[in-house]
């Protein structure tokens, strides 16, 4: 006799669904800790970016933010092909996911009213390892509604939201919040105070106020005071530092800095969603576009999220020429829908790289990745800079690919491998941004100094000028 299908709750019922069986331990505040998570992005959030974050290192990451109220008029649907759940609205799904990232996927709730927080969250919570609420966004699609950054001008607020979806949720199920600074720091220990009280595992600080942006460097200096008092209060509260962390090594530093437990990525991670790894894949319009836009396809994520968050991408440059970019990135512009990328992507149907990810998240077993990465109190440090046993976990998803995957994202060359090392911190904790230049021929385009070759980007100079003869003879002009 089959087994009848988990329906989900009826979201105007006060009374939970019964209480599933976790394949997973439920996450804690320590859960939390030690890691490196993907924030919270509108639009460049999507399946595809969230899974690929996981494989190359992710401990945890945010969904983007998803108003209750819009979730709420949504239909749950279930690929039989590929698993995929599907939130579907009137015209477009409002939200994916796999239950591969189940164990590590946070919900961001975006909200002004506890009661629909709590409606929004019963949709969801089948699907979610925990719900955290948006109380940083200051962009006017957020805040007009009062929600978003709104809410850390109404704390009363903002905390009754935190406490209706902590009393509302099951124990399983975990809470937190993301905060901006506010622009007096006795103010800001006052608000994370109240919000501890809620009953949190965690609570990620953008070291920004609401009226800064990202263009403005992050205030991580004020953070390390934030932490202090949350460990002060003894409720074993995890704290994210959000705000210009570049990837794995440049955590150390702000960890340094701030002495918090964990670091967020959003910019760079939406500029490569590998930079998780110690060793982040360069070259990406040869080693992981194609490859992300193939997976894309295979969930069956909307053609128009795939083609901003490729667009987005760009990494690192080592053996990728300027032709191939200019290539890729006209191909994606031009694009209407994912037959459009064929002559770029081939014709792989994602499969393979769906089953490569699977597999490399499969041998977590549920675990959360830990990246010690402080020196001190991190245990026995390597030459590299954090601990062999946090070594051997943060890299399994990033460099022990599943030989049943395919496609060149899954195989980084010798000179990329050659490149990350460059990058590696010495035993002594220290770390230059000095990088080798590539080798090989120069780029006569990108040679516009005036003692440079000739080339067709400048007009020659004298002779008496350049020093190549010993008389003032004009040079002759090339072409």
């Amino acid at each position: 006799m089959s087994r009848r299908s988990h329906s989900p709750p009826d979201p105007s019922s006060s009374r939970l669904a019964k209480r599933p069986r976790l394949d997973f331990e439920p996450l804690t505040p320590d859960d939390y800790k030690d890691g490196l998570m993907l924030a919270p992005m509108v639009r460049s959030g999507a399946l595809p970016t969230r899974l690929y974050s996981l494989k190359h290192g992710a401990s945890l990451v945010w969904g983007p933010e998803t108003v209750d109220k819009a979730i709420l008029h949504t239909e749950r649907v279930v690929d039989p092909v590929t698993g995929v759940v599907s939130y579907v609205g009137k015209t477009k799904p409002i939200f994916l996911t796999h239950p591969i990232e189940k164990p590590y996927l946070i919900y961001q709730i975006g909200s002004a009213d506890p009661e629909t927080a709590v409606q929004a969250a019963k949709m969801v919570m089948q699907d979610v390892a925990g719900f955290d609420l948006n109380c940083g966004c200051p962009k006017p699609f957020s805040t007009h509604a009062g929600m978003g950054a709104a809410l850390l001008s109404n704390p009363d607020l903002l905390c009754s939201i935190l406490t209706a979806l902590r009393q509302a949720m099951p124990p399983e199920i975990s809470v937190s919040a993301k905060i901006r600074l506010l622009p007096e720091q006795n103010d800001t220990l006052k608000l994370v105070e109240r919000i501890i009280n809620t009953g949190v595992n965690a609570l990620t600080v953008h070291c920004r106020t609401r009226n800064q942006r990202k263009r403005e460097p992050a205030l991580i200096d004020r953070l390390r005071e934030i932490v202090e008092f949350v460990e002060g209060m003894g409720r074993g509260v995890a704290v994210i530092e959000n705000g210009d962390c570049e990837g794995f090594w440049d955590a150390r530093r702000i960890r340094e800095i701030t002495g918090a437990h964990s670091c967020m990525i959003a910019t760079a991670a939406e500029a490569n969603p590998t930079c998780f790894s110690p060793t982040p894949l360069t070259d990406l319009e040869k080693t992981f576009i194609p490859a992300y836009i193939r997976l894309a396809r295979y969930v069956n994520n909307h053609w128009s999220l795939t083609k901003y968050c490729s667009s987005m991408f760009i990494g690192d440059h080592v053996n990728g020429s300027r032709s191939d970019l200019k290539n890729v990135r006209a191909a994606i512009q031009q694009a209407k829908c994912y037959e459009d990328m064929e002559q770029i992507t081939g014709t792989g149907t994602g499969e393979d790289e769906f089953r490569g990810i699977v597999e490399a998240i499969q041998k977590r077993g549920g675990r959360r990745v830990k990246v010690q990465i402080l020196n001190g109190d991190s245990g026995p440090m390597s030459s590299k800079g954090f601990s062999d046993s946090a070594t051997t976990e943060a890299t399994t998803t990033a460099t022990d690919v599943p030989t049943t995957s395919a496609g060149p994202e899954d195989a980084p060359s010798t000179a990329q491998s050659e490149c990350s090392s460059k990058l590696t911190p010495e035993a002594d904790g220290t770390r230059d941004r000095l990088q080798t230049p590539p080798t090989g021929p120069a780029d006569p385009s990108l040679m516009n100094a005036p003692l440079a070759p000739a080339n067709e980007m400048r007009m020659p100079l004298p002779a008496m000028i350049t020093g190549e003869l010993p008389t003032p003879t004009p040079t002759p002009r090339i072409g």
